[in-house]
């Protein structure tokens, strides 16, 4: 009788699961895929540095944009206004999401921003590493490492990449103006394969880093702004996109910002090492802007 009920629930419940789940048949209006795979958008500039995106149709779930600033796709509005501060030509895209998540349709139009904000344009130099003059306008803490905590420039991808074993570190700094009483945010798009036992931390503060010593900018070691932090809970996995999003958030100071307390040179600067870095940690389009 034991064997008879259990053979008779698991056939019972076999059945349910394949009535439940549905048929995915192109054009069939299931709702899965959107039936019209239109995602084109056209683009209005509304003021200087400021865009409209507007999607050409709603016949699906969800819009995703990616602003061409390296921080990938992301969910937005059918009519999405952005603000695009720093000079440059953007290649804008944008996909229909039907249930499931699934992409019905991909578009892009290419936005070339004239002129930076002057207010909130970006203030770091060589963020790119487009070529040696990038690099050039960087600085180390430590100038001659050792083979266990290194700095490798690849102008080819457009990227830094940083590795460190044995808890070495590294500090790359430049210096900033910054306005009393300005508040400023930093960011940055980086990317791994997953660290151990590591940190990749962005400081700002008046006190200039000094040779083969670590920073912390004014204070200590807490009040990095933004970061890649294993015990904080980001960085052990793969990763590739903003640092404010995939990096851990500051306790301290969540939102990432660094309020300028006198004007004059305050440094910028990222602290990073580790137990085990493996391949490393990239950086590239970093950025440290005016927030108001």
């Amino acid at each position: 009788m034991k064997n008879y009920l259990k053979q008779t629930l698991f056939i019972g419940l076999s059945v349910f699961a394949v009535s439940c789940a549905p048929d995915r048949v192109d054009g069939d209006g299931n709702g899965l895929v959107p039936t019209n795979s239109d995602a084109s958008f056209t683009v209005t500039k509304t003021s200087e540095n400021h865009y409209r995106l507007s999607a050409s149709n709603n016949n699906y779930i969800s819009s995703k944009w990616d602003l061409g600033d390296g921080g990938g796709f992301g969910a937005g509005p059918n009519i999405y206004d952005v603000f695009i501060p720093d000079e440059g030509t953007y290649n804008i895209q944008h996909q229909i999401i039907g249930q499931g998540g699934l992409v019905g349709g991909t578009a892009s139009q290419t936005i070339t921003v004239d002129k930076s904000d002057p207010a909130a344009g970006n203030m770091i130099q060589g963020g790119k590493f487009t070529d040696a003059a990038d690099v050039a306008k960087w600085s180390l803490t430590f100038p001659n490492p050792s083979n266990t905590a290194l700095w490798v420039w690849d102008l080819t991808n457009k990227k830094a990449t940083f590795t460190a074993t044995g808890w070495d570190r590294n500090v790359m700094y430049q210096a900033v103006e910054v306005v009393e009483g300005r508040k400023y945010k930093a960011d940055a798009v980086v990317s791994s394969k997953g660290v151990s036992d590591s940190w990749f931390e962005i400081y700002v503060g008046y006190t200039k880093p000094t040779a083969n010593t670590d920073y912390t900018g004014d204070g200590n070691d807490s009040t990095w702004l933004r970061g890649i932090n294993t015990w904080a809970g980001s960085g052990t996995s793969a990763f590739n996109g903003k640092i404010s999003i995939v990096g851990s958030k500051n306790s301290n100071n969540p939102d990432g910002v660094f309020t300028a307390t006198k004007s004059g040179v305050a440094y910028f600067a990222i602290r990073s090492g580790g137990n085990d870095m493996k391949d490393g940690i990239s950086i590239t389009n970093i950025e440290f802007r005016g927030v108001n």
